[in-house]
């Protein structure tokens, strides 16, 4: 067997298999690709027979390359799958991955807005573009905060998800759906924008529109964004995604329990929505040392 027929195969597994996202599919594709062009293996049981000894030996000349933790961590996670797709692929009884463990990923707490901020920002957005696309990007933003959809979930909605009601059908990543409430300021800023949009919106039709009227890309509400926040003197952690953080971050101020704020985000395990447990109490721990009168850097007081 070729390599491109492979590579096929993978993508094909990847895509309607695993239904993982374009981004993920790209990534393990590449780190396939790498993987077939410097081991000469043409097989899915000789890719099988991959073992960690050679694994550890691939990703150490990667590195010798510059590749950082954050990135070697992903490229392991990428090749394990491929290594044990190539099991099922061969007829191995066991599929699993080489037993190796990465390198060791410090993670950094999300960074939310305050609500003032946010709004602030879906405002800006919108007094910043000309008439109609100032309302799409607002109405964009308002889905991410309002709502805590992740910007791709928010891009992908269809003419058949308008007009938008109560509730809103969800698909997240490797097409786990979900239900989300929607408050009438997100609706209302939703149907603002279908108003002014100069393009009809049959039921196959993105909601969210670029110019030329194509799907709306994501790297054009980054840049909007990215306006905005400067205009407000915001941080650059003020980013799209930053608003689904500080849904969840005030959701949870608010009394949301984990498991509740988990489904809401579609999370596929609490050990992910856990992270807001510790957003939380670093922001209160913030505000306290801000608001404070005797409050020293270590939170304690004098």
């Amino acid at each position: 067997m070729i390599q491109s027929q492979l590579m096929d195969e993978w993508r094909d597994h990847l895509e309607n298999g695993r239904r993982r996202s374009k981004h993920t599919v790209r990534a393990y594709l590449a780190a396939a690709k790498r993987l077939l062009a410097t081991s000469n293996l043409t097989s899915w049981s000789a890719i099988a027979k991959y073992d960690a000894g050679k694994l550890r030996t691939h990703l150490a000349e990667r590195r010798g390359e510059g590749l950082g933790n954050a990135s070697a961590a992903r490229e392991l996670s990428a090749l394990k799958a491929f290594i044990s797709f190539a099991k099922a692929q061969a007829g191995h009884s066991d599929t699993s991955p080489p037993r190796m463990r990465g390198p060791r990923m410090k993670k950094g707490l999300p960074r939310p807005m305050t609500p003032d901020e946010a709004a602030g920002l879906a405002e800006e957005v919108a007094s910043d573009g000309e008439g109609w696309i100032g309302k799409r990007d607002r109405a964009v933003l308002m889905l991410l905060y309002g709502a805590g959809l992740r910007i791709a979930e928010a891009l992908s909605l269809t003419g058949a998800d308008f007009p938008l009601g109560e509730t809103l059908n969800v698909t997240g990543k490797g097409g786990k759906q979900r239900v989300v409430p929607l408050i009438p300021v997100i609706r209302e800023a939703v149907a603002d924008y279908v108003d002014e949009s100069p393009w009809s919106l049959g039921p196959d039709d993105p909601l969210f529109r670029g110019v030329k009227g194509g799907t709306l890309s994501q790297g054009m509400v980054q840049k909007a964004v990215a306006r905005a926040r400067s205009a407000l003197g915001l941080p650059s952690t003020a980013t799209p995604h930053a608003l689904r953080h500080s849904f969840a971050t005030h959701l949870l101020g608010a009394g949301a329990d984990l498991r509740s704020l988990q489904e809401l985000l579609g999370h596929a395990s609490l050990g992910s929505t856990q992270i807001y447990t510790k957003v939380d109490a670093a922001t209160l721990l913030d505000t306290y040392r801000a608001a404070h009168p005797r409050a020293d850097r270590t939170g304690k007081k004098d």
